[in-house]
């Protein structure tokens, strides 16, 4: 509908491709401000543990979207239903299993050198096993992160482990997304952004907004007292869902033509007012609806 509005031709499959990539949201910048902004711990908690299944869902339904354009058919109830069960389930087994021995292996040393490397190989060896068994990698991601980061960090590691662990992690972060950004950056140099593009990014803009109230802001401001979550963190939920890197590489690894470029662009557009507008206002907006977090920031 949007799209007859703005006369910009897009294959209903793309739509749906663009709707699954925009969908992965980024928690480390949005953290990063709401830890200085005071915000409560519970807050940061749900953001994170949102983003962590959110992206990993959000992966899967964009493989199968691609796949079932690649093969110019539309799976049944039951294929679909299969390949989903498939890519999820055997994305959190996998990881289970190398988050467990991964855990096992730091658990048995005590070196930070040889640990950091552990994890290290630990991510590229699962991926690669995701990859040749045809499951969800960055579901397997997830999982192993979840045993490694709270099991690990509770009985496996030192307390300087800790810190040169999360320091090398957190550079790798860094330099993937900056290389991301600069890979579309280039991507963005070929594309000329017309007037019904930049109006359809603008409505898909609301769109994403709108979406993530109806998903996320509405659900927490009616649960949030069960989660023990203070009364403005409905809007925080909602304005902080930062696109970032996920989206960027998801769109950049479509296949070449013009379905793809409106997307590539259409993400761009998403992302920058994501990292600009939403990313620079979110510190004020946690001050503003949050009390204990205006307290702190004043004390």
């Amino acid at each position: 509908a949007l799209l007859s509005l703005t006369e910009l031709q897009l294959p209903l499959s793309y739509c749906l491709v663009f709707g699954a990539l925009i969908s992965p949201t980024d928690p480390i910048a949005v953290l990063g401000i709401l830890k200085s902004a005071g915000a409560p711990h519970s807050v940061e908690l749900v953001i994170s543990g949102e983003s962590l299944f959110n992206d990993g869902v959000s992966v899967v339904l964009f493989s199968l979207i691609v796949a079932m354009i690649a093969s110019g058919e539309a799976p049944s109830v039951i294929g679909a239903s299969y390949l989903l069960l498939k890519e999820a389930g055997g994305g959190a087994l996998l990881g289970s299993c190398v988050g467990y021995i991964t855990y096992r292996m730091l658990k048995s040393i005590d070196s930070y050198q040889e640990e950091v490397l552990i994890t290290l190989a630990a991510v590229l060896g699962a991926y690669a096993l995701a990859t040749q068994f045809h499951v969800s990698g960055p579901l397997a991601m997830v999982v192993m992160g979840l045993i490694v980061g709270n099991q690990g960090r509770s009985h496996a590691m030192s307390e300087q482990t800790e810190k040169n662990l999360d320091m090398f992690w957190e550079l790798i972060d860094e330099i993937l997304n900056a290389v991301l950004f600069v890979l579309i950056g280039l991507e963005v140099v070929l594309i000329q952004f017309s007037n019904p593009l930049l109006t359809t990014g603008l409505l898909v803009i609301l769109l994403t907004l709108l979406s993530r109230l109806l998903t996320v802001g509405v659900p927490i401001a009616v649960l949030g007292k069960r989660f023990r979550l203070p009364e403005g963190a409905w809007s925080v939920m909602t304005w902080g869902g930062l696109r970032g890197g996920i989206s960027v590489a998801l769109a950049l690894s479509l296949p070449s033509g013009a379905a793809r470029d409106i997307v590539v662009s259409l993400t761009y557009l998403v992302v920058v007012f994501s990292i600009l507008i939403q990313g620079m206002s979110i510190g004020k907006l946690v001050k503003r609806v949050i009390p204990c977090a205006a307290t702190k920031d004043e004390g």
